[in-house]
């Protein structure tokens, strides 16, 4: 089995141009000498223990300098989200035991006061005159002492002999979104790391003619896996973007004549919502690769780019993916690996879920029995485990299987499709539903961009449905034509239309730009955000005299009155959570 290092070895005479941004260019062979001195600073400042290397930087030539370095020097790069403040952000650092933390001077600041467990002299600060400094010393052999390096180097520490980093070697420590929880630090080896990224090259025919720009942050699998190894191993040239400009994303293209990009989450929305222009396919694309875009929004930068979009689905934690290949439904994830034992199972009882029936609209017709959790029967012995976390690790290890926390639904021809994190249940009423379903029909109302479904409580019992919309600029909600979509979609569950609806100008993302539905759980009406809903429901309706489908504007009074239902049925706390 490959290791990353042998990927950047391999890499050392190359000549040809293996790195741009918009200040300038390295050949290959110059990457690789960069690389290789930072793999000489952190043999200098290794210690004993776990040999991590925390990253807070933007995409920058040095991300890519220490990827390398710490993979020369069998270390592992714990990147570091930016997006992440406070003692969230210093928790992420303190539990994946970084000895050394490089960062810039735009993001040192995000550090202070905090308690990361990482001496203020070993928070290295990559754009000064000191970083300089000691990276020129230790590709020199002259040490580093000056940034905290021990005297004697740890029991684990490499000596002039060191061993080659092997494929068991963690490279890489990767957070989940936390979108849902608290991420966990994904470990991903050596071996498995170049094993993707020569995959990828291969799959995707990837060679020293393509150009393959990244904006998409480094601390995230998808930038690593689908740009920037795969571009290592093929010897493409790889451009990086400082970080994500959906107007900028064009004129770069044609600046530097890029060939692929990756993508994740809402990407590929933020750039087609730039004003379109006659010459927008007049560019060097060949095709992107990512997750998370919505098949509108892929057939839509198909027409506007000239560029096909491949989606793909993998789990963070390698152990289940899928890829669309031809003829795949335009809402389906894809197709497992031949060989693969992926199934969708009811996590109560292990039990298969039934097939989902799907009218020739793509309309999922009895998700009540097709609805279950996307596991792998086969899937643990691709799972290396999250960080010093084994709850997390028994939980999606559980009786032998993996467990994605993902829930979805199959066809009869095989085809998977995605509904939601298993976070994402509601039960209304008595009756359990996932909410990408919900999500995916809401969407079809006119001016929406996202729609997003979160389960609110309810004051006696179970859960109420809450919907956040983020509207097109131009766009104006209109409840009575809200309501009248509502009665209009044949596969919109009885217990599905939302009571409340929430208007907001953006929808909160994570750092790699999926959707946090965290914030978006706390009482709608305090939010600042014009909030609908339906007072009355079923029966209450008919005693009240009203329409039960009608919605209209929350107010002050009403939230009073609520929020006494919650005190009154002793489910006042939950408003609080």
């Amino acid at each position: 089995m490959p290791t990353v290092a042998e990927l950047y070895r391999a890499r050392r005479d190359d000549d040809h141009v293996g790195l741009l941004t918009v200040d300038r260019s390295w050949t290959w062979r110059e990457v690789i000498a960069e690389c290789e001195a930072r793999a000489a600073l952190l043999a200098t400042l290794r210690r004993a223990g776990p040999f991590h290397l925390g990253v807070l930087l933007e995409n920058v030539p040095e991300y890519l300098f220490l990827l390398g370095g710490a993979a020369l020097a069998g270390a592992a790069v714990v990147g570091i989200n930016p997006t992440r403040r406070g003692e969230e952000l210093a928790r992420d650092v303190r539990h994946t035991d970084c000895q050394l933390v490089v960062t810039a001077t735009d993001q040192a600041g995000l550090l202070d006061g905090l308690d990361i467990g990482v001496e203020a002299v070993r928070v290295l600060v990559s754009d000064t005159d000191e970083y300089t400094e000691l990276v020129s010393a230790a590709a020199a052999g002259g040490g580093a002492t000056n940034a905290g390096a021990d005297d004697a180097p740890g029991d684990d520490a490499p000596g002039d002999d060191a061993v080659p980093p092997s494929p068991d070697t963690l490279y890489l420590l990767l957070f989940t979104s936390g979108s849902t929880g608290a991420p966990k630090a994904v470990r991903v080896s050596q071996g498995r790391a170049a094993e993707a990224a020569i995959a990828m090259a291969s799959g995707s025919g990837f060679g020293p003619g393509d150009v393959m720009y990244c904006a998409m942050p480094l601390f995230h699998g998808n930038a690593l896996h689908t740009c920037v190894d795969p571009a290592v191993a093929s010897g493409a040239t790889l451009v990086l973007r400082r970080r994500f400009s959906a107007s900028g994303f064009l004129p770069d293209v044609r600046r530097f004549g890029a060939t692929y990009f990756n993508y994740v989450g809402r990407a590929l929305a933020h750039i087609l919502a730039t004003p379109a222009q006659p010459d927008d396919g007049d560019n060097t694309l060949k095709f992107a690769f990512g997750t998370d875009a919505s098949p509108q929004d892929m057939v839509a930068f198909r027409r506007r780019f000239a560029c096909p979009v491949v989606e793909g689905y993998g789990s963070s934690e390698g152990a289940i993916s899928m890829s669309r290949g031809p003829g795949t439904p335009r809402q389906a994830l894809g197709k497992p690996p031949p060989g693969t034992d992926v199934v969708i199972l009811d996590p109560d009882t292990g039990l298969e879920r039934a097939v989902a029936e799907i009218d020739p609209h793509g309309r999922l017709l009895n998700a009540a029995d097709a609805i279950g959790e996307i596991v792998s029967r086969d899937g643990v012995p691709r799972f290396e485990g999250y960080y010093a976390n084994p709850e997390a690790d028994a939980e999606r290890t559980r009786g032998g299987w993996f467990w994605s926390g993902d829930l979805g639904y199959r066809d009869a021809a095989g085809y998977f499709y995605f509904a939601g994190r298993t976070a994402d249940w509601l039960r209304v009423d008595g009756e359990n539903f996932a909410a990408a379903p919900v999500e995916r029909i809401l969407e079809r109302f006119d001016g929406v961009v996202t729609a997003v479904v979160v389960p609110f409580p309810d004051p006696r019992t179970g859960d109420q449905v809450l919907a956040v919309l983020e509207l097109r600029p131009d766009a104006v909600f209109d409840p009575e034509s809200f309501a009248s979509f509502l009665q209009a979609q044949p596969d919109l569950g009885t217990k599905w239309a939302p009571r409340f609806v929430r208007v907001t100008s953006q929808i909160p993302l994570t750092g790699t730009g999926k959707v946090d539905k965290r914030p978006l759980r706390a009482p709608p009406w305090a939010t600042g955000d014009p909030v609908w809903w339906r007072p009355f429901l079923g029966r209450d309706a008919h005693v009240a005299g009203a329409d039960a489908n009608e919605y209209r504007l929350f107010t002050s009074e009403d939230a009073e009155e609520l929020e006494e239902a919650f005190t009154e049925h002793d489910r006042g706390a939950l408003l609080q959570m």
